[in-house]
């Protein structure tokens, strides 16, 4: 399968959702005032707090920017709210996910754990037992890992750790990051991350030794 190919399948597993995210997202803005108004707090000391911009805020609020997962991670964290409460939850018929098919890329294989495109994106994945040179990439957002069995190295920034069994890490993407098998086995493990991770760490090629950024 193309790159072009699999970016194109993600798009069609979540097409039929789109008019019920469309509704979910335009009541965002309202809720993140209400929110915010009921903390007392201002748009000064919420950008203070997040490091997003007061315009951004305000756009947000009025409708006039999409929410993303990159922008409503560090609001829910200076309400001290869980996300979900900034974005609702839509009415759904059945809520088991019907995922598509495994992807397998470049001997990774990912298990979508999400159906509605854009936003956060949740895949199990499976790596398998591979000694790889690590290669940290930055991109906007937020990460979350979670490991179900076996042994996860994690390059992040001057940090190389190894998680194991049970063990998470969270982390602002925007810091250099690799992660992957330590070598010693496979290790399977949930991984969360906005649009922007999706395409590092889904679709993108890994580079193979010696080749140029």
């Amino acid at each position: 399968m193309s790159e072009h190919d699999e970016h194109q399948s993600h798009e069609e597993t979540g097409a039929d959702a789109g008019t019920g995210t469309d509704d979910v997202l335009a009541e965002v803005g309202p809720r993140l005032r209400r929110i915010r108004k009921e903390r007392g707090a201002t748009l000064a000391g919420l950008s203070s707090a997040t490091g997003i911009s007061v315009s951004t805020l305000s756009r947000l609020e009025s409708g006039l920017r999409k929410p993303s997962l990159e922008l409503l991670l560090p609001i829910a964290r200076a309400h001290q709210v869980p996300l979900d409460e900034l974005v609702g939850a839509p009415q759904v018929g059945d809520p088991r996910i019907r995922a598509p098919k495994p992807i397998v890329h470049y001997g990774r294989t990912h298990w979508p754990l999400t159906r509605q495109p854009g936003g956060l994106q949740a895949y199990k994945v499976l790596e398998p037992q591979r000694k790889l040179e690590p290669e940290p990439r930055t991109h906007e957002g937020y990460e979350w890992l979670y490991v179900l069995s076996g042994r996860l190295r994690l390059v992040l920034g001057e940090h190389d750790v190894v998680l194991g069994a049970g063990e998470a890490a969270e982390f602002d993407t925007r810091v250099p990051h690799w992660f992957g098998s330590t070598g010693e086995g496979p290790v399977e493990f949930l991984s969360l991350f906005g649009r922007q991770g999706e395409r590092m760490h889904v679709r993108a090629r890994p580079k193979k030794r010696g080749e140029a950024d």
